[in-house]
């Protein structure tokens, strides 16, 4: 872990600041990503970081003990949760989240402008950031192949969640921006402790806790950067909105995937959101993802 101190990413900053971040992020989102593949939603450099996992592939070496059980509660929790061991619980946790970021980004990805009619700095780093949702899902559904499960369908929620994500990216942005930097540092707190559920579920299969772990930090490393683009949207009273929704949003969010309370600590997940400062961030990760200068260290 670094030992640089860095600010709270709810530190407030200028106009003038913001904006000089938002060409900063985008200078770095473009060597970070590479070429945008418009039809496919997708980037070169994730695409060929993908390919690299697909080609040079890692399995359990102990199969799950009942596939089924996963299959069963995917995509609806039917079972007792108790009655379930941890690595079906946390592969459903991981299937149920990322199923609300694809539902999420899709409708996202309609309403927003394509490349070629972005017209400003945001607009456009906008566009990728939807981008690099996608390759996300797709890193997930590797996460779910490398522990054996190669059946799963991404599925729509219900009629009702699906037409909230919808409305969503429709609203303006004075409603919208402080919502959805919430949701973003909301995915960072949950994969710094799915994380740590790797180490201890997958103990014994340290092949794959690496291959995952791996997987994840693809993921992550985007997600930091894109906690530090969201926060810049928002000014001086947004912020402290954003601060306040921490609580309510995470945990609604994560009351709706029932497997995540026999696995985290919620209230310490909501803590971790309330301070997240990025010092938490392994060296490794820091050396590749983007931070806001004004949430860096003062230079002396």
């Amino acid at each position: 872990m670094t030992e640089t101190h860095y600010r709270s990413v709810f530190t407030d900053a200028t106009l003038q600041q913001r904006n000089h971040n938002f060409d900063d992020y985008w200078l770095f989102t473009q060597n970070h990503g590479g070429e945008l593949f418009e039809a496919e939603k997708d980037l070169a450099k994730k695409r060929a970081r993908l390919e690299y996992f697909q080609n040079n592939p890692v399995r359990l070496r102990q199969p799950l003990a009942d596939s089924q059980a996963f299959y069963r509660n995917y995509v609806e929790l039917k079972d007792d949760p108790k009655s379930l061991d941890r690595l079906t619980l946390l592969l459903c946790a991981i299937y149920k989240f990322a199923r609300h970021e694809w539902v999420g980004i899709k409708a996202a990805w309609d309403v927003h402008p394509d490349m070629a009619d972005c017209h400003t700095v945001q607009t456009k780093i906008s566009r990728v950031h939807l981008a690099e949702e996608f390759c996300h899902v797709r890193l997930f559904d590797e996460m779910l192949k490398t522990c054996g499960l190669d059946k799963v369908e991404w599925v729509p929620l219900s009629p009702v969640k699906e037409k909230i994500y919808r409305i969503f990216p429709r609203l303006p942005d004075f409603i919208l921006n402080a919502p959805a930097f919430v949701t973003e540092l909301m995915g960072v707190t949950f994969y710094f402790h799915l994380y740590d559920q790797f180490d201890e579920i997958l103990a014994d299969e340290p092949e794959v806790r690496e291959r995952l772990k791996l997987l994840l930090d693809e993921i992550t490393i985007d997600e930091v950067a894109h906690v530090g683009q969201r926060r810049n949207f928002i000014g001086s009273t947004g912020i402290k909105i954003a601060k306040y929704l921490v609580k309510p949003f995470y945990t609604g969010f994560f009351k709706d995937i029932p497997e995540t309370a026999e696995l985290f600590d919620i209230p310490q997940m909501i803590r971790d959101g309330e301070a997240f400062d990025f010092n938490g961030l392994h060296d490794h990760m820091l050396e590749k993802t983007w931070i806001p200068s004004y949430c860096k260290p003062a230079v002396a």
